[in-house]
């Protein structure tokens, strides 16, 4: 329960954004109340990559990378034509540095360069190898004391042994287990140090990706002594006039009032399982598959429209997609597995679509691949798509939640999740299309593998995709037959990883009203802010590369310029 019925800042949400915001206005010397619906602080921050899209970056220069805003500023026009928030966009490039700075020096937060993680379409102007993208530093979860159980855990399926968070760094280690003295050594030492957390914690305490930076953030947070009120909702914004001077909340204790002098702050994850909004902006293939935390519902948009803001609607596309399969948990919990980095890029793998013909570069970014997908499907809701392997595919790389060198994968058959068959025919017949088409699909994909080329595609031709493929195979590391039977199926869907459509704002992250005027008092990051990209996805991190700098915007302008009480 917060300790007093008014604040300077009340912030509604604790995803990365919101809890940004927040950190950033009580470095200021305001007084801050952040509410959270749910119990957990981190949202879809916690589970995700934990990337940060951050152009002409102060450690990218200390890694000994090249940037310029000019670059950066010709990237985004050609990655992002148009014309809509492009001011919100020079806005980004021209603070976004300065936040990681003030971050880095007020707070928790800490990142580093990621040397080499191109950005999504390699080959236009202003284009880098690596190095806009930052990631967090590993953060040590003990920190957070008895506070820890409040982190939102990272999905089970991006762990190993029940709980252990493995950096993307080791990842190459484990898979050379048993091969490599080096590896096994690293691999061995990772065990062991998670074995002794495990006695004293429900899950590992070596915090890496997005689980981290939402972990620095929370304890940034607990630093500055700012107030987090859990399992709580926001009813609506109290309104003086046609300033909003705080928030009506729904709690154990009844409906009550906080007063906010300064400001409100939405960040309440954007609308991605909304259903009524989901329809209203999303294209029917869409359908109704999230990668999101759950509590993304609207609610940001909904108080913010109930005061007469407007909505930024005209974009490219009104989410950011992902394919991702579906499972069920031994709990019984629905599970979605976003195929971001870990398996369609990788020699060995295709993607078909209810015809049983390729229809994409599967080594396209996951935004582009789903537009594949919607393209494909010509808007119809409920298209089939598979991936589709054999068995050393498989076991060398995994597919979806099943992780490589996984001996025992019975339960995934016979839960209908993987499908398996002993030939391309049979798998034909499983999956509902024409056994012609599908052996004639992958014959045609295997004549040019077999040379380490992908004709029909241009699968692995970039540095990107490059990046995303195994570097041990040769001559592609994105392009190997699939000829070893079993043959396995794996159906994919079109998913979202939060919306692109949000609330309007200015320079400052206030609120606009529909005739575009700044709401008094009111503000927006995250997916509740109308995304300055418009639905493009020009590299890694950029969602979580604008909630960081305009939840800093915010909280700066809340300190400097603030409505006072």
């Amino acid at each position: 329960m917060p300790v007093s019925d008014a604040y300077d800042v009340v912030v509604i949400g604790a995803g990365a954004g919101g809890m940004t915001a927040a950190v950033v206005a009580a470095a200021e010397g305001l007084s801050v109340l952040v509410i959270e619906k749910t119990d957990f602080v981190g949202g879809t921050t916690a589970w995700s990559g934990g990337m940060v899209w951050i152009p002409v970056n102060a450690r990218m220069k200390q890694a000994g990378l090249s940037d310029s805003p000019a670059a950066a500023a010709n990237y985004l026009a050609s990655t992002v034509p148009e014309p809509e928030n492009a001011d919100l966009r020079d806005v980004f490039l021209s603070r976004g540095p300065e936040a990681i700075d003030y971050l880095e020096a007020n707070t928790e937060v800490r990142l580093r360069a990621v040397k080499v993680y191109p950005d999504y379409y390699p080959d236009l102007p202003g284009s880098t190898a690596g190095g806009r993208v930052l990631e967090p530093v590993t953060f040590d979860g003990t920190k957070l004391g008895k506070r820890f159980w409040r982190l939102r855990a990272p999905l089970p399926e991006f762990t190993l042994f029940g709980g252990m968070m493995v950096h993307r760094s080791d990842i190459p280690h484990f898979r050379k287990f048993g091969r490599s003295f080096r590896s096994t050594l690293r691999s061995l030492r990772l065990i062991s140090k998670y074995a002794v957390q495990r006695l004293r914690a429900p899950r590992g305490m070596t915090l890496h990706l997005g689980n981290a930076l939402a972990a620095r953030l929370y304890a940034s947070l607990l630093a500055r002594k700012v107030e987090v009120l859990f399992g709580t909702g926001v009813e609506q914004l109290l309104a003086d006039g046609d300033a909003v001077r705080g928030v009506q909340i729904a709690d154990p204790l009844g409906v009550r009032s906080i007063v906010a002098h300064k400001g409100v702050v939405l960040a309440t994850g954007g609308f991605s399982h909304n259903a009524g909004l989901r329809e209203q902006f999303f294209p029917a293939a869409a359908g109704s598959v999230s990668a999101t935390a759950p509590a993304g519902t609207g609610d940001g948009l909904r108080l913010a429209m109930a005061g007469g803001a407007g909505i930024g609607a005209n974009v490219a596309d009104p989410a950011y997609w992902v394919p991702a399969s579906l499972f069920r948990r031994a709990d019984g919990s629905q599970g979605v597995f976003p195929h971001t980095v870990t398996d369609r890029a990788k020699p060995g793998v295709i993607a078909v679509n209810a015809a049983g013909r390729r229809f994409v570069n599967e080594a396209l970014s996951y935004h582009e691949f789903v537009r594949a997908m919607l393209a494909d499907g010509n808007d119809t809701a409920g298209r089939s798509f598979y991936l589709v392997c054999d068995r050393q595919f498989l076991w060398s790389y995994g597919l979806g939640r099943i992780k490589p060198f996984t001996w025992r994968i019975g339960r995934y058959v016979r839960s209908g999740e993987l499908i398996e068959a002993p030939g391309l025919e049979a798998l034909a017949d499983l999956i509902g299309v024409e056994r012609s088409v599908l052996s004639l699909t992958v014959e045609k994909y295997n004549t040019d593998a077999r040379m380490g080329r992908d004709l029909e595609f241009g699968r692995g031709t970039t540095i990107y995709q490059r990046h995303l493929g195994d570097p041990d195979h040769f001559p592609n590391p994105c392009v190997a037959p699939i000829e070893r039977a079993p043959f396995y199926a794996l159906r994919i869907y079109p998913a979202d990883l939060g919306t692109a459509v949000g609330l309007r704002t200015d320079a400052e992250a206030r609120v606009l009203n529909g005739d575009g005027v700044p709401i008094v008092g009111l503000y927006a990051c995250g997916n509740d802010m109308g995304s300055i990209m418009n639905g493009n996805y020009p590299g890694p991190g950029i969602t979580l590369g604008p909630a960081l700098t305009f939840g800093y915007i915010a909280g700066r302008h809340l300190a400097r310029q603030g409505r006072q009480a």
